[in-house]
């Protein structure tokens, strides 16, 4: 068997990027509708899940998304290939009609085999969230922020177009076998390994029509998908964030990020509360010695963590319904080196003695500080059902970052 394509056949290459492409999809079909069905009971307050359900629920994902980044790979392989090669021409090309869809159906497939991974593979890199590529690569990528609206965009394309690609496969599949059953040619015969004698295709008759066709096809599902609203956000659980009472403070803060970093399945995950307030006392002392105090007080409900914002914030980890403010409370020192934060944190209905070590830029009455400590979660009853670290780690990374200024 020649490796190459020819006017009557298709080459050995061609007939490998065929069939691994057919075998990865017909794997990622399943896989990623299993993961979605447990992902979408997990999501659903009324069916019980464990933590088990939530690890398998991150492996099924990740090996989709990895067969995904395996089948945008191919796909472009096999494009560059097939430019290489001459096309044989088709058996029925004297049938216009069925020739026209054959080909239109072929466009579909080439660039739905493209665009469907890439946006899949788009929307893992703008979200913040579980379930890692398999591969040493792609967790990231270039001009791609961290972006919940471009997640939600591109997580919609995905699904319109993945059944667009659905759509094309199946007539592929009915085509071929309305060759090989009904019409007895060797289209089919032709893609399979081995030698065969195969007739002259008869003359064709080849145009943009249905190159023209697929986008006109790509258009009127995009176009659904908009009115659908398969673009824009979805709702998620209903955790509502405590309104917090202003404080009197001798500092008062302009701008600061409270974050949190977990890590999920060996890949970190960011996130951050967005509501929390700050009591601050502070005389910088001439040598080491106390410094002042503050006192923190966090609206748990204001969490926001990608895609596992709502298993953060339900009863087994923060259950924010029921703790709806963390407190740190706490005397400020200055050390040889740096400050330090010296104090108890209260989440849940667990305390702890921690300190925060920080360093501060002071100058003319404003304040910038930048600090972090790691916590383990078991030690507040954060997925205490979640023992091991095999899904998610103890070590949880809390970063804070403000500016302050003086009050006069």
């Amino acid at each position: 068997m020649s490796l190459a394509n020819t006017a009557q056949s298709y080459g050995g290459v061609t007939k490998t990027f065929h069939w691994l492409t057919a075998l990865l999809i017909l794997a990622a079909f399943p896989v990623g509708w299993f993961a979605n069905r447990l992902a979408h009971a997990i999501e659903d307050p009324a069916i019980a899940t464990t933590p088990e359900d939530l690890q398998q629920a991150a492996q099924l994902f990740s090996l989709h998304k990895t067969i995904g980044v395996t089948v945008f790979i191919v796909a472009l392989a096999r494009i560059l290939w097939a430019l290489s090669q001459p096309k044989p021409g088709l058996l029925n090309a004297e049938n216009k009609p069925e020739a026209f869809a054959a080909e239109t159906v072929h466009w579909l497939l080439y660039g739905s085999l493209v665009l469907v991974p890439l946006t899949g593979w788009i929307h893992h890199a703008a979200t913040e969230g579980f379930a890692p590529i398999l591969w040493p690569f792609g967790q990231n990528l270039p001009f791609v922020p961290k972006s919940p609206e471009a997640a939600e965009v591109t997580g919609g394309l995905h699904k319109v177009l993945m059944l667009v690609l659905l759509g094309a496969l199946v007539l592929h599949i009915a085509g071929a076998l309305k060759h090989h059953v009904i019409d007895k040619d060797s289209t089919l015969r032709r893609m399979l390994p081995g030698r065969i004698e195969l007739p002259e295709p008869p003359q064709q008759w080849h145009s943009t029509a249905p190159a023209f066709a697929a986008i006109v096809i790509w258009g009127a599902a995009l176009a659904i998908g908009w009115f659908d609203g398969a673009y824009s956000a979805h709702p998620t659980a209903d955790h509502a964030s405590t309104e917090l009472e202003a404080v009197q403070s001798d500092w008062q803060v302009q701008e600061g990020t409270l974050g949190i970093t977990i890590t999920q399945l060996g890949s970190p995950v960011n996130g951050g509360f967005s509501e929390w307030t700050a009591a601050i006392t502070f005389d910088d002392p001439v040598e080491p010695g106390p410094a002042g105090s503050v006192d923190v007080t966090v609206a748990i409900g204001s969490l926001s963590i990608g895609t596992v914002t709502d298993q953060a914030l339900g009863t087994d980890f923060f259950d924010s319904s029921q703790f709806p403010t963390a407190q740190f409370t706490a005397d400020l020192f200055k050390t040889d080196l740096a400050y330090e934060a010296r104090g108890t944190l209260n989440i849940r209905d667990k305390s702890m003695d921690v300190v925060l070590p920080f360093e501060l830029d002071l100058l003319d009455g404003t304040a910038k500080m930048q600090g972090e400590l790691e916590l383990n979660r078991l030690d507040f009853d954060i997925g205490k059902s979640q023992s091991t670290e095999d899904s998610l780690a103890f070590g949880v990374k809390v970063t804070v970052a403000l500016t302050a200024t003086q009050a006069e």
